[in-house]
């Protein structure tokens, strides 16, 4: 049987999937900052697990969406750097994902550039189809959140292009960890009062979360944003900042409380999002939404407001237990790893 891995490029992090005969053998997510250079991704590369996985696979298949990363000046030089990359580490049988236009070795992905580029969430969303009847796919990353309907086996996006599905409410520029908490809300609630807040990128929603004792474990990986500790301490000091104040002025209670408000504001524009898409392809009939994502657990939230039942990527592709969270939050990975 061929083992065959998925790689998922990304931003921020590079993530990567085995799998062999439909079965999740490992999955990985390791940090790969490519706006610090490319280097980041040689070392990504080069991690002992990753390179332990890449040396079982006979197969490789690609995605990213690092072509956006700001050490390019465009896509198209992001994407030809990345794909040039990543096959001459793997080779020129490397395959790379090209959306609606399916998988292809790079010259076919050199040709077709704007298909290769941040498409990732279509892979993901081509499991779901075939495995689910009709539904949403929400995956709420470290950045981003893509929230992709599909019915009848087919994917129904009315956006390919991150312009397009900005526009059409597809694509939500909001994550789990990296946004910073002044790019959810510019007003917070303090002491019973509203206030503004300051639009300095003092915390990140990842401190957000650990105010909230929320973050689960190990999907973090990047520095803070002032260079202090992960602890809820300095997470505290850091969120207490955006409004202006030391963390001593108040205690840890008043603070989650605060920090409970602006996860709330994060959430609604998701729920938002969903209701959009929703009433651009109205479903016909009962719906369910795949969770997906490190965030996996503020979507099935979302479905529950929704009044749908949710699904984990990981539990709708019967991943074994010890890899189903991480199939869960490596999801266009763990597709690529599935495809054919």
């Amino acid at each position: 049987m061929t083992i065959a891995a998925g790689y998922d490029v990304g931003g921020a992090h590079l993530k990567i999937a085995l799998a062999e005969d439909g079965r999740v053998l490992d999955v990985r997510q390791v940090p790969c900052p490519l706006w610090r250079g490319l280097d980041q991704l040689d070392t990504a590369l080069a991690n002992p697990g990753v390179q332990a996985m890449t040396r079982a696979a006979s197969r490789h298949t690609v995605t990213m969406t690092g072509e956006l990363a700001d050490v390019f000046p465009d896509r198209y030089t992001g994407v030809v750097t990345i794909v040039g990359r990543l096959a001459a580490a793997f080779g020129p049988q490397t395959r790379f994902w090209m959306g609606r236009h399916g998988i292809g070795l790079a010259e076919a992905a050199l040709a077709r550039h704007a298909d290769v580029a941040s498409t990732n969430f279509l892979a993901s969303a081509t499991i779901a189809a075939t495995r689910a009847d009709r539904g949403v796919l929400i995956d709420m990353g470290s950045t981003t959140t893509d929230i992709v309907p599909f019915a009848n086996g087919a994917i129904a996006a009315c956006g390919l292009t991150d312009a397009d599905r900005l526009r059409t409410g597809e694509l939500i520029y909001t994550g789990l960890t990296r946004t910073p908490v002044m790019a959810v809300t510019t007003r917070g609630l303090f002491q019973g009062s509203w206030q503004t807040l300051a639009r300095d990128p003092f915390a990140t929603m990842a401190d957000v979360r650990r105010v909230l004792g929320e973050l689960p474990e190990g999907v973090d990986q990047h520095a803070t944003a002032d260079g202090r500790s992960t602890s809820e301490e300095d997470s505290r000091a850091r969120f207490a900042r955006c409004f202006g104040r030391d963390v001593e002025v108040r205690d840890a209670a008043e603070w989650a409380v605060a920090a409970r408000h602006v996860g709330e504001v994060q959430l609604r524009s998701i729920h938002d999002g969903a209701f959009q898409v929703l009433a651009a392809r109205p479903p016909q009939g009962p719906c369910s939404v795949v969770t997906a994502g490190i965030g996996a657990h503020v979507a099935t939230e979302v479905a529950r407001r929704l009044d749908m039942p949710a699904v984990s990527f990981g539990e709708l592709i019967a991943a074994p237990l010890e890899w189903r969270d991480w199939a869960t939050r490596c999801a266009p990975a763990v597709a690529l790893a599935l495809l054919e």
